[in-house]
Formats: structure tokens, sequence, C-alpha cells
């Protein structure tokens, strides 16, 4: 999907230090040789109850996965009404090598919806570092009749990555959501999670480094 993740007056400013050699291969910059560290400093939300979602970061350091088992919004039949809408926010901390800095370069989403004709369910995303007015937001639309196993990815275009402030912890947020609409079906049960058939939903993050200015 064209655009970036995070857009605005910083891009500029974040985007004037030169990227190392880019791995064509991939699509993502080489990571740096040293460990990141990657932690939940938060998790709030319905769709993501505590001890529900965990994060773990890849062998090679260009993305980290969010795992959820209980993420599920559903509407119709004798479905709660509060039930329709689910969401989770997660704040990351995240520590990277010194002299390094990254930005989320793209998401993939999967899991599973049963949507009776009529009916509409909906995935969105927002991605901001704390103290950032910059937020951007990603929606995923899907219409019933759905009775499938369901996948989007939000695309930043390589010019517009935004990157953390060099030298400064700065927390990273994902707000996730599913919302789900009975239409027509008001009758019958859709629902809409991010799983997978072992019950578990894995929201993988890529990231893409660079160098920040030398001092």
């Amino acid at each position: 999907m064209a655009g970036g993740l995070f857009m605005g007056a910083a891009v500029a400013a974040l985007l004037t230090a030169a990227l190392p050699a880019h791995n064509p291969s991939t699509g993502f910059d080489d990571p740096p040789p040293d460990k990141i560290v990657i932690k939940v400093a938060t998790v709030n939300g319905s769709g993501c109850p505590k001890g529900t979602a965990a994060v773990a970061v890849s062998a090679d350091n260009t993305a980290f996965t969010v795992t959820y088992s209980d993420y599920l919004a559903q509407a119709g039949g004798n479905s709660d009404p509060t039930a329709f809408r689910k969401n989770c926010q997660l704040s990351l901390l995240v520590h990277v090598p010194q002299g390094f800095t990254y930005a989320i370069a793209s998401a993939d989403y999967r899991g599973f919806a049963s949507l009776q004709p009529g009916a509409r369910g909906t995935q969105r995303a927002s991605y901001y570092f704390q103290g950032s007015p910059n937020t951007e937001y990603r929606t995923h639309p899907f219409a019933g009749p759905y009775d499938d196993n369901w996948q989007a990815t939000d695309e930043t275009d390589w010019a517009q990555l935004v990157y953390a402030p060099c030298g400064v912890q700065r927390n990273f947020n994902i707000n996730t959501e599913l919302r789900v609409s009975a239409g027509t079906s008001s009758d019958e049960v859709s629902f809409m999670t991010m799983d997978s058939t072992d019950g578990d939903i894995s929201t993988v993050y890529h990231l893409a480094w660079k160098e920040c200015p030398k001092n």
C-alpha cells in the first residue's frame, strides 16, 4: 500500500542521515550487528487481556512478532453489545545499538473472519512514537459473506519512513482494532479475529535501520 505509516514535517529532519547499504533481496536495510531488545512497557485493551499478548524478536533483528491469544470482535445473534469492537494498544520500549535508529517499514496482520451476508468487518492500526504529534492510520475492510482466513499488510514507501529520534529513548506505540457490524444479518453471529489455526495470531512488524548522525 502506498504511503507511509508515519508522515509529517519531521520526515525531512529524520532522513538527513545517510542510510547504510540497502539489501534489495529483503527490501530492508541490513540490521546492526548487535542484538536489539524489545520490551512491552504496557499492554492495554479489550483485545489483549493481561497475559494474552507476547513479543518476540527475530533472530536477524529485522522484525518482531506480537502474538495474541484472545482477540475477537463479534456482532449479531446473542453477542454482547460491547463485543463489536476490540482493540489493543502496545507501548514498546526498544533498545537499539549505539549509533543506530529504526523505523517500522511494514506490518503483516492475519486472522480469521466469519461474516454473514450484509455484515462487515474492519481491521485498523495506528503507529506513533511517544511524544510525536504524527499518527498515521491504516484501515482494511472486509464484507460478508466471508468465511475464511484474512491477511492485511501495511507498507511504507522507503522515502517516507520516519525514524525514532537519535539519542533519545521514545516508546513506540501500536494501536490495533477489530470492528464487526452485523448489518442486515443481525439475527446471526458474525465475528472477526486476529487468530490462526493454533489459536494464536502472529502480527509481524518489519524494521528498517539507519545510522545516526555523528556528533
